[in-house]
Parts: C-alpha cells; sequence; structure tokens
C-alpha cells in the first residue's frame, strides 16, 4: 500500500517551533519524567509515520503530546501575598517540613503541634519567622480543637484563612485485624477523621469567604488492602471519602478540595524503630492467651520482622510530598491527587487492573508476607492430615521491600 507523503520539512519546522513555545510556556522541569515522556513520544512518531496516513498520525501524535504535557507541566500559580495557611500535625515529618517551606515562601503559617516543647516546635521556633504561630492542639479533644478554631479566625481577620493542611496521623499497630484491639481502631479514626472532620468543618466558614484549599494527607493504605494495616487504613479511607464529597458539596463555594497520598518516606515515626518494638510488646502482653495459644508469638514477630524491613526502604527525601502539598495550595488548577513517592504508579495499576488473586499476591510480597499461624502448622492439635499436605511447612523469613509503609 502505497503511504502518504509526509509533511516537508518546513512544516516540520512550523511544528517544532510551535511545540518549543508550548513546552516553555508549559514550565517543566527536566528530569527522569520528562525524558522518558520525550523518548516515548519520539516511538510514537516513529511508528505513526510507517502505520498511519499524516493526518491521523498528526492527531495521535498532538493527542499524546498533550496529555504529556499536561501530567508533566507545572500548573500556573497563586502568588503568595498574604495567605494564611493552618497545619496539623508539625511536631515532625510532612507537617514540620510542609511549616518551614511556607514560612520561607511568604505564607502567614499558624502550626499546630501536640506539645509545644518538642523537637519539632524548639525547631519550628528557631528557624522560621515571627509569622509562624505555634498552636499546642490533640485532636482527640474537642476543647483544642475549638481553641483552634478561635486562635485560626483571631490570627486571620486581616489576611482571611486561604488553606488548611489536614496533616495529623496516627497509627499504633501493625497487626491482623483479629490481633489489633478495638481500641485502635478508634485511636486511628478519632485523629485521622473524626478530629480532622470537626476542624475542617470549623473552618469552612473562613475558607468559603476567601474560596480557599483544603489539602488532606492520606495513604495508600486506604485505598488498597494493606496486611496488618487495617485500622489505619480504615481511618484513611473514611478521610478520603470524605474529603471526595467536600470537593463536590464545595464546587459552587470555590473552595478546592485535594488528597496527597505519599509512598513510605522517613519521617520521624518510621525512623524510630524503638517505638515500634515497644508497640510489639504492648501488643504481645495485651492479647488473650487464646489468640496467642492460635497465632504464636513467632507469627506476631514475624510480621513485625517483615514490617521494619519495609520501613529501611522508606525514602530519606520529603520534598516531593512537601512540593505536592505546596502545589495543591497555590496552583490554579489543582490535582484532586497527588502520589509522590516511587512505585506508585505500579501499585495502583495492580490494584485496579489485575485479578484480585496477583493484588493480594503482590501487596503480601512487597509488604507484609504471612506465615502460617501456629494453631495452623503440621502436627499441631487441631490440623488435619489434608491441612498438613495443603499448608505451607513454615514461616517464610525474608520478608520482601515496600514501597508503602505507615506514615
Amino acid at each position: 500500500m502505497e503511504r502518504w507523503p509526509w509533511p516537508s520539512g518546513g512544516a516540520w519546522l512550523l511544528v517544532a517551533a510551535r511545540a518549543l513555545l508550548q513546552l516553555l510556556r508549559a514550565d517543566l522541569r527536566l528530569g527522569r519524567p520528562l525524558l522518558a515522556a520525550l523518548a516515548l513520544l519520539a516511538a510514537l512518531d516513529w511508528l505513526c509515520q510507517r502505520l498511519l496516513p499524516p493526518p491521523a498520525a498528526l492527531a495521535v501524535l498532538a493527542a499524546a503530546g498533550w496529555i504529556a504535557l499536561s501530567r508533566l507541566a507545572r500548573s500556573p500559580r497563586l502568588p503568595v501575598a498574604t495567605r494564611a495557611v493552618l497545619i496539623t500535625g508539625c511536631d515532625s515529618g510532612f507537617g514540620k517540613e510542609t511549616a518551614k517551606k511556607l514560612d520561607a515562601m511568604g505564607f502567614t503559617v499558624l502550626a499546630t503541634v501536640l506539645d509545644l516543647d518538642s523537637p519539632g516546635a524548639l525547631e519550628l521556633r528557631a528557624c522560621c519567622s515571627p509569622r509562624l504561630r505555634l498552636l499546642q492542639m490533640d485532636l482527640t479533644k474537642p476543647a483544642d480543637i475549638s481553641r483552634a478554631l478561635e486562635f485560626t479566625k483571631a490570627h486571620t481577620t486581616s489576611t482571611g484563612l486561604w488553606g488548611l493542611v489536614n496533616n495529623a496521623g496516627y497509627n499504633d499497630v501493625v497487626a491482623d485485624v483479629e490481633l489489633s484491639p478495638v481500641a485502635t481502631f478508634r485511636s486511628c479514626m478519632e485523629v485521622n477523621f473524626f478530629g480532622a472532620l470537626e476542624l475542617t468543618k470549623g473552618l469552612l466558614p473562613l475558607l468559603r469567604r476567601s474560596r480557599g484549599r483544603i489539602v488532606t494527607v492520606g495513604s495508600p493504605a486506604g485505598d488498597m488492602p494493606y496486611p496488618c494495616l487495617a485500622a489505619y487504613g480504615a481511618s484513611k479511607a473514611a478521610m478520603v471519602l470524605l474529603m471526595d464529597t467536600f470537593s463536590c458539596e464545595l464546587l459552587p463555594w470555590g473552595v478546592k478540595v485535594s488528597v496527597i497520598q505519599p509512598g513510605c518516606f522517613k519521617t520521624e515515626s518510621v525512623r524510630n524503630v524503638g517505638q515500634w518494638e515497644q508497640r510489639k510488646e504492648l501488643l504481645l502482653a495485651s492479647l488473650p492467651q487464646e489468640l496467642l495459644q492460635a497465632y504464636g508469638e513467632d507469627y506476631i514477630e514475624h510480621l513485625h520482622g517483615q514490617f521494619l524491613h519495609s520501613l529501611r526502604l522508606a525514602l530519606p527525601d520529603l520534598s516531593p510530598v512537601v512540593d505536592a502539598i505546596t502545589d495543591a495550595l497555590l496552583a490554579v488548577q489543582p490535582r484532586r491527587r497527588y502520589y509522590p513517592g516511587h512505585g506508585l504508579g505500579l501499585m495502583y495499576f495492580i490494584h485496579y487492573y489485575l485479578p484480585e488473586g496477583l493484588r493480594r499476591r503482590f501487596l503480601q510480597t512487597f509488604f507484609i508476607n504471612h506465615c502460617l499461624p501456629k494453631a495452623l502448622r503440621p502436627g499441631q492439635p487441631g490440623s488435619t492430615p489434608a491441612q498438613d499436605a495443603a499448608q505451607d511447612p513454615g514461616p517464610n523469613p525474608d520478608p520482601g521491600p515496600s514501597p508503602v509503609a505507615a506514615q
């Protein structure tokens, strides 16, 4: 079949000039994502020349280029001016680093901490400008939330409140649902859902007045069933659904809502191995004897070892999350979801598009792969010969790497 003539050199110069102008306007940053996109577009161009007539090829290339630019380009940003932002959970991690960056950019930052004398609070006092104000707040205490609402109103009378960053989060157990105390589920919901809900509702009049932003730090554990993170994941799932509801309901008011779903980063809680050891010992001490006999202490030790192994793979640089929060606050058209971190695209592809069995195996392989509970192991009372033949004869002591862990 005779191929249609491809555009002449002059036509290609015109196309290249227009593409260059679009690249300059798009505020693209040189890096691996951009280089990979350009390589894919070059390969697509080569295929189009050989398989499609010029009109169809140009349409395909234009669509692919537009998609690539829209995904990689940083949206135009609003000026900081005198904008004020309230950030929760600034004792450490994402909250502390976000407070430092926004203060350096010129924001008026209201930063809540659990303890005004914590190392993180002292660091913020020492390195930030007088615009940054610290406030003690525990999201499980309604009186603290009420005081934070009054504090925010008093300190934003001249500027208004532009943004709320729901960053504070809590998780204190890594174990199967049956082994996790119900009190842990309540504690996670109190901080990660109910406390954030009460604070957000209380600040909505200010945010509606400014047509501002709500930014919430979620977790991939709220989107997919990570082994041993049910309490944390369930609270994050509830919070994300609430934010999606806010996003629809606040659209007429001009308030934009974004959710940050970060991978595993080396925040202070991730680095504090001693704290996780202590929590494991408390879990073992609190388990009913019947459950301890059914699962075995070595089963819990195995889960704990794999969890700690996954934390060693956490990313030390928190800036991708801080940059995502900043973009959600200042972008003219912020995204509804941000996914800072490595491997999240693959994880979500597997979760949404592959069969359930493969999804489950992926999470077990790359996060926590359970060993066999003690009562189901061969030779234990209650196990049948059929069970003995069907079950794995022993635990797998080699944990796989995990791209995500509790925040």
